[in-house]
Formats: C-alpha cells, structure tokens, sequence
C-alpha cells in the first residue's frame, strides 16, 4: 500500500548496473528525488546495486543473483516482466528510463504511462545502421520527454532524429570526489621518475583501450611510462593478448572490481579517454574535479564540449594510436606550458554543478 494514491511514483528503469558513469548519475538523481520526499523506486536486474541507493527508495528486482552474471539483453527483458508486475499492483507512475530506452517506450506507449528517456551515448554509436536509424527516429518520439548531457549530443539528436531534447549535465559533487579519493590504499604501482597514466572503463569495443596499449607500446622506449586501466569486460582477454605479446607486463596494468577508482586517479598524473562515442563522460569530470590533465579522443559527443574544443586539455583523432602517443610526448615535454590547460578546464567545472543540475532534472520530472 503506497502512502499517497494520489502522488505520482517515479521509477526509474535501469536493467544492468555495471559501475560506470551511467550508474553514477543515476543513483544520484534517484536519491535526490527521494531526499525531494518523492516515492521512488529503481527496477534493475543488477542485485548490487542496492548498496548505493537511499534506505528510501525501494529497489524492485529478481530475487535471485541469477541475472547478475549475464548481459544486458537479458536483464532488459526480465525488467520489463518487473514493470508489467508493476503496473497490474499500481498504475500510478511515471518512468524515467536510463538504458532499454526502445523496449521501455513501447511498454510505456502501450500502458499509457508518460515517461522521460535518458539516452546514454551519441546516435553515432547506435544509429549508422539504416534500420536501427528509423527505429529510433519513431520510437524515441512517442517519450515525453527526452534528456541528453550534452549540447553536441542534443544537436545529434535534432539532426538525425528531428527530436527535440533538453541538455541536462551530469550532476557533479566535486566534494564527494575528493573526500572519496582520500581512503588509503596499498597500490605500488606507480612510480614518481615515471609519467603515470590512467584510464577508467569498461573493457568494450566501444571503450576502445587497444588504441591506449598501442600507442604505450610506441612510446615505451621513448619515455618512462606507466599505465593502469580501470575495469572489466569482453574485451580483457584481448587486452591481456596484446600486453603480454609487445612485453607491457611491467609498465601497464589492468585492475577490474575496483569501487573507489578516486585514489588511484588521485596518484596518476594524466587521465586519458579513448572511446569511440560517449554521451558527457563522467571520467573526464572526476578527473578534472582531481586536478588531473587530460588528454581525449575527440568523439562525439561530450569531450570536445567538457575541454572546451582543446582549451581545458588535450584532444586526439578517434582510433589514432599515433595522435595519441604525440600528445602524450607533448605533455611530457612541455608540462608546464600545458599547466594553463588544466587550470582552464578546472575553472570550467561550475556548468556541472551538483545542485544546479540536480534541480533541473527534477523540474523536469515535476513538468509531467
């Protein structure tokens, strides 16, 4: 029995937590609304996520860890059967979707329930194909709203789509990042007379870390260097390949299951993004939020706009190993020269702010 019939609960859909930006925000918005005295709930697949929402929000998913070892397509199938579930107890509700984004709209166009849709990464990651492009197109304008993170991304979506969207950033708590990135940990690995380099992802083709060990292993006997990448995925078996093949035991490293990655940014000197397509990376905020350089792939969409088009960092050719490893050289040789970047992209860091952006998104949901 819910305390208000007539109040509106909010749902927010997100089948598979997998401990990247995504997840981030959208713990944070969730459990800003609740904090907002909304009734919230969170229906995913992904039975861990439990530890990182308010006591509040009731968190609705299979009884079973079964789901936690599978992929996403399964995990959106078996969230929607948990939305029908829903409905037939309650029909009082709106949906805020983060991930399932198709699926979730035509449940919701059927059910007549209004919904708002957070795409997550740029239409040029998952719209080139002729089919998926008219999909898309149809179903993403049955939502009633739809939010982006980016102005480049909203641009995208207007040009591919015709779809109106509002651009909403990522809700940056630059406090919480640092006190985070105080815990103490036994890490060794990298070394002061070296220049030690970061990356934070998920391990998928997407993600694109092979451009990363490629250019490290075309630098390796040009400067001392080190790298440490943060993550899991399919494609770790293809990285450990590659690292062991070229002799990079020594000067990379590859850590997954990580929960606090704060610290280890914290002790790296240059964070770097080699992704295909993203939507507002997180990684680049926290990294910068941490005083650290940055230097990233020029994807669409959200670095080009967080560095202001090379004003608060460095940017390199998607996929270009070479590029990559020029402007890691750079950074070595004129440190102090690109110092004025970093300050730049730091003092940029107001647009994300925590409060302000956390109250748009629930000004959002308030307008349905």
């Amino acid at each position: 029995m819910y305390k208000n019939k007539d109040k509106k609960k909010i749902i927010f859909f997100m089948p598979s937590f997998e401990g990247g930006g995504v997840e981030k925000n959208i713990t944070i918005i969730a459990n800003y609304f609740a904090k907002k005295k909304q009734d919230v709930s969170i229906i995913t697949a992904s039975k861990h996520s439990k530890k990182l929402i308010d006591n509040s929000i009731n968190l609705i998913n299979p009884k079973s860890n079964f789901w936690d070892n599978y992929g996403r397509i399964p995990k959106y199938f078996v969230c929607i059967l948990l939305l029908l579930f829903e409905y037939k107890n309650n029909k009082n509700f709106n949906v805020f979707c983060f991930q399932s984004n198709i699926l979730c709209i035509i449940f919701c166009r059927i059910f007549n329930i209004k919904i708002i849709v957070r795409p997550n990464s740029s239409p040029s990651g998952w719209s080139e194909n002729f089919i998926k492009k008219k999909i898309f197109s149809k179903v993403l304008s049955w939502s009633n709203i739809v939010i982006v993170n980016s102005l480049e991304f909203k641009k995208e979506l207007k040009k591919k789509f015709n779809l109106k969207s509002i651009c909403i950033y990522n809700p940056l708590n630059i406090n919480d990042i640092k006190k985070l990135s105080k815990e103490k940990i036994n890490f060794n690995f990298f070394n002061k007379s070296y220049l030690n380099l970061i990356s934070i992802g998920r391990l998928v083709d997407q993600k694109d870390h092979i451009t990363l060990l490629k250019s490290i292993n075309l630098i390796k006997n040009k400067i001392k260097v080190k790298l440490l990448i943060l993550g899991n995925g399919n494609q770790r078996l293809n990285l450990d390949t590659y690292i062991k093949k070229n002799n990079l035991e020594k000067i990379v490293k590859i850590k997954d299951r990580v929960f606090n990655p704060y610290p280890f940014i914290l002790k790296s000197d240059i964070m770097i993004l080699t992704s295909k397509f993203e939507g507002l990376p997180n990684v680049l905020l926290e990294g910068l939020s941490l005083n650290k350089f940055i230097i990233s792939s020029n994807c669409p969409t959200g670095p080009k706009e967080i560095l202001d088009n090379g004003k608060g960092g460095l940017l390199f050719k998607v996929n270009d190993f070479k590029d990559l490893a020029k402007k890691i050289i750079i950074h070595k040789e004129q440190k102090k020269k690109l110092s004025k970047l970093k300050k730049f992209g730091v003092k940029r860091l107001y647009r994300f702010d925590y409060k302000n952006n956390l109250e748009k998104y629930y000004k959002s949901f308030k307008e349905l």
